[in-house]
């Protein structure tokens, strides 16, 4: 039974982003939908001695209130720079951060981007690869788009040729569960908790950061800290 999950692309997300895109067939970028500021689009949180913070992809927003991500360009080229420089400066102590390194540092130094969904789904493949993972990543614009909220969803599901829907438990606000249901679609709501803490620097331990942070702590044990790319693995 072929599983489907439809998530607006993030900017470097953090482990529960892989796991649910481990747990399903099909990945499909849904970056049709409208560009949101201060969240999680274009940015991300790292770890460092003075606490959290935010690596901030620049973006057009200015008069463009009805953009999609998809039309989001990125606003100056310096910043890659600059989020690499961060990412060095806080992590270079990691265990594993040199290794990783070695494959990021062209995504951040050597390569151009103009919108923001290119650069969030060049990333993600990459991380994707370096985890093992091997679903399928598409985008909505690949598939049909109909109206309605949840009808939506649930036709790219069909187009796709689902017969279970994924979906994050944030969406239990907004989704009729009924649609998905009139169409022979089954709804699981995926679980973001019970997940282990792992060896981390600067303080106290914290899920809600990117997924860069396993990476350079744990390197090739990072599956072991997540449950469906840890079943990837035969763990």
């Amino acid at each position: 039974m072929k599983k489907v999950a439809i998530v607006q692309s993030n900017y470097i997300p953090w482990k529960g982003y892989f796991d649910m895109i481990a747990s399903v067939d099909e990945f499909i970028l849904y970056d049709d939908m409208q560009y949101t500021r201060r969240d999680w689009r274009n940015r991300n949180k790292i770890k460092t001695p003075q606490g959290l913070q935010w690596l901030t992809v620049p973006v057009r927003v200015k008069g463009k209130y009805h953009q999609t991500i998809r039309e989001t360009e990125i606003e100056r080229a310096n910043w890659a720079k600059s989020h690499w420089n961060s990412l060095c400066q806080n992590y270079r102590h990691a265990k594993h951060f040199h290794a990783i390194a070695q494959e990021l540092e062209p995504l951040y130094l050597q390569a151009e981007y103009s919108h923001l969904s290119q650069l969030n789904r060049v990333l993600i493949e990459a991380i994707c690869a370096k985890l093992g993972i091997t679903t399928e990543i598409s985008n909505s614009w690949d598939y049909i788009l109909s109206d309605g909220k949840t009808e939506r969803l649930a036709d790219l599901c069909t187009q796709a040729g689902g017969k279970e829907y994924v979906s994050g438990p944030a969406a239990k606000d907004y989704i009729e569960e009924n649609v998905f249901a009139e169409r022979g679609i089954k709804l699981t709501w995926f679980d973001y908790s019970g997940y282990p803490e792992y060896p981390q620097l600067w303080g106290e331990f914290t899920h809600s950061v990117t997924i860069l942070d396993l990476l350079f702590n744990c390197g090739k044990e990072a599956h072991n800290y997540m449950r469906y790319v840890a079943r990837n693995h035969g763990c």
